[in-house]
């Protein structure tokens, strides 16, 4: 252990004698049976750095997409590796240089995965300190698990469009939970959302301010050129900007589904990028209940698997939550 670098909490993993923790992890890719909860290094923090003890994180379907070896990317690491990408937890140590977090916070955070192979499926995560922001107060904790990740891309996707108040914007997928952020963000942001989704769904859209509009075949006829910008949350394609005026914008899932623009669309993607403020932001709206969370439900590292099963069902609605 390093000595004189952090200053620690109060408690076994600060001492000599301890310097293992569990998490959920997996060595070769495969389905959920690959899964095992293992004993791995407590890590330490570095410069600008925290570490955080994990009270619950959130599993998503790109955790199951990467443990089965569908994820169409390189990793910047190899196996084995821990899933997770939220957490919600307290300041267990602080590294040099961080000034605004101290051992005790009550915090909630986004690892960007993808680019560190950090996973938060584990009793302890060190993360960079501008990744984490202070936990919803009143709020459980597998409640705020649901919300870094997909909260951030909700408000990052409605940032990329810029649209002032009053536009009109379609989100397909919008019973999924990045859908239910986004359906909320825009009515706080004032914009006129209409949400795609199942028909069972319509009550949970509406409940968002949104105007509802059935998941079909003839969705592209529904309302040609109609809407000022959509978020393509269900990945559609490139037929659904057959919906924008032109001149509109169109924000698709992730970099390799952007397509090309047309009549002047302006097309974006959607890379969800940690920012503490900006998640500080979304915990002001949600303890002002302008923001739902939903969990569908809660898993020990123990019943992991089953975790990962229920993850990969379709119909999901709300978060799939781990906690230690």
């Amino acid at each position: 252990m390093l000595k004189g670098t952090y200053r620690c909490g109060d408690h076994e993993s600060c001492n000599e004698g301890q310097a293992e923790m569990r998490a959920v992890s997996y060595a070769q890719f495969g389905g959920p049976e690959v899964l095992r909860v293992t004993d791995l290094p407590v890590p330490q923090p570095g410069p600008g750095q925290v570490r955080v003890r994990v009270t619950a994180s959130a599993l998503h379907p790109v955790d199951v997409m990467i443990r089965a070896g569908r994820f169409p990317a390189p990793l910047p690491t190899g196996l084995p590796y821990v899933p997770g990408w939220d957490v919600v937890g307290t300041v267990d140590a602080v590294g040099p240089s961080v000034a605004d977090l101290a051992v005790n916070d009550e915090v909630i955070g986004f690892s960007p995965w993808l680019s560190t192979t950090v996973g938060a499926h584990a009793e302890f995560v060190v993360l960079d300190a501008g990744w984490l922001t202070a936990a919803p107060v009143g709020v459980p904790a597998v409640e705020a698990a649901t919300l870094p990740t997909n909260g951030l891309a909700a408000a990052q996707a409605l940032d990329l469009l810029a649209l002032p108040a009053g536009s009109s914007v379609l989100v397909t997928g919008a019973a999924g939970q990045v859908g239910g952020f986004t359906l909320a963000l825009a009515r706080v942001a004032g914009l006129r959302a209409t949400g795609v989704a199942a028909a069972g769904d319509r009550e949970f859209v509406e409940s968002q301010g949104a105007t509802f509009m059935p998941r079909s075949e003839d969705l592209l006829a529904a309302a040609p050129g109609h809407f000022d910008a959509v978020v393509d949350l269900a990945v559609i394609g490139p037929s659904v900007m057959e919906l924008v005026r032109d001149g509109g914008g169109y924000v698709a899932a992730s970099p390799p589904l952007r397509p090309e623009p047309v009549r002047g669309i302006r097309t974006v993607a959607l890379s969800v990028l940690p920012d503490g403020g900006r998640l500080g932001d979304l915990v002001k709206l949600v303890e002002g209940g302008d923001i739902p969370l939903r969990v569908a439900g809660v898993y020990s590292f123990a019943d992991a698997v089953a975790a990962h099963q229920r993850r990969a069902e379709s119909g999901v609605r709300g978060g799939i939550v781990i906690v230690p």
